[in-house]
């Protein structure tokens, strides 16, 4: 059973990466068709991959880090409860 750390961090993890990839296929879905139609021919479709590339890898690269922390929450186990941790500290070593 995960706990609800975990299962936020899977959460976490399969959001990330679901807006990586459309982000990413909705750039490449990217009409180029759509300049010519407005009289702006080749130059408008330069500009374009021009300003997406950068942000396009800035923005997958800012989900990466997302979805890294929420593997790191995913994966990682869930802390001992305090009082187990406290009767622990208590108990007098046995020799």
């Amino acid at each position: 059973m995960m706990s609800k750390d975990q299962a936020i961090g899977a959460l976490i993890v399969t959001v990330c990466a679901g807006v990586a990839v459309a982000f990413i296929g909705l750039l490449f879905l990217y009409d180029p068709y759509i300049a010519s139609w407005l009289n702006l021919g080749a130059a408008a479709d330069v500009r374009y991959w021009l300003i997406a590339t950068p942000v396009a890898i800035t923005f997958v690269a800012i989900l990466a880090i997302g979805g890294w922390i929420g593997y790191t929450m995913a994966t990682t186990p869930p802390p001992k409860p305090i009082e187990k941790i406290t009767t622990d500290e208590t108990e007098a070593p046995k020799t």
